[in-house]
């Protein structure tokens, strides 16, 4: 058993498994880089390419739409009246909300 040990602290004395050690726990750690902050970059990238793909996803509905009004004049007057409470000369146009 202590021959082992022996074996292993020679091995460890070695100059470039120091340096080696030494540079993955101050990469670990204490660089600007470290796994915490990785792990929170990692976070927020995930989170814009959720919005990216919510915004993306109400971009095409919106072309949809506009697309839809493009075509159908009655659909286009249907939503200047309900959206912008635009009226015909001569008509008017009541509000009513509810509680």
């Amino acid at each position: 058993m202590n021959t082992n040990l022996r074996k292993w602290a020679g091995k460890l004395n070695n100059f470039y498994v120091i340096f080696a050690a030494s540079f993955l726990v101050w990469m670990a750690f204490f660089d600007s880089n470290n796994f915490y902050s990785q792990y929170l970059h990692r976070q927020k990238i995930e989170k814009l390419s959720q919005d990216a793909a919510f915004y993306e996803q109400g971009i095409g509905q919106l072309k949809a739409e506009q697309k839809a009004m493009r075509e159908n004049p009655k659909l286009l007057e249907k939503f200047a009246r309900e959206k912008y409470r635009m009226k015909r000369p001569g008509e008017d146009v009541y509000i009513i909300k509810s509680e």
